[in-house]
């Protein structure tokens, strides 16, 4: 396969990194998660709007990983994609409940997430990474 043909490796790279980015800015800006959580709670048209973007880009993901026994990385991407569908989903019929939810998880967690999502990411651009070299 061309390099540039690879969206597994393209979508865990860019995912990735997107991870590593947020997570630091988190980990700079304490609270700024849940600043997020709870503007997006208050506001409608802002669940809407995430909510769809997340179903797009999961959609994107899940479509353009195919799920491959022998393609770890690929089927890390196609189950994360399909559960960013489920969750975009989620989060525009239940909002309400599922904004509470995670306002109390970040309130416990204040670096857990942050963290987590710093390696995840990592592991992630990482992986797809490896596929170039």
């Amino acid at each position: 396969m061309v390099v540039g043909q690879d969206f597994v490796g393209w979508s865990a790279t860019l995912l990735g990194l997107f991870c590593v980015a947020v997570a630091l800015g988190a980990l700079r800006q304490p609270g700024l998660w849940r600043e997020m959580i709870d503007e997006i709670a208050g506001s409608p048209a802002l669940q809407l709007l995430s909510g769809f973007a997340e179903l797009f880009v999961g959609a994107l993901i899940y479509l353009a990983c195919p799920w491959d026994n022998a393609d770890l990385l690929a089927m890390v991407m196609k189950a994360i994609g399909g559960l960013m569908m489920a969750e975009a989903l989620a989060v525009m019929a239940f909002s309400d409940i599922y904004f509470q939810l995670w306002l109390k998880n970040l309130a416990a967690l204040k670096r857990g997430w942050p963290l987590f999502t710093l390696v995840a990411g990592a592991v992630l651009a990482l992986g797809g990474l490896v596929r170039f070299g």
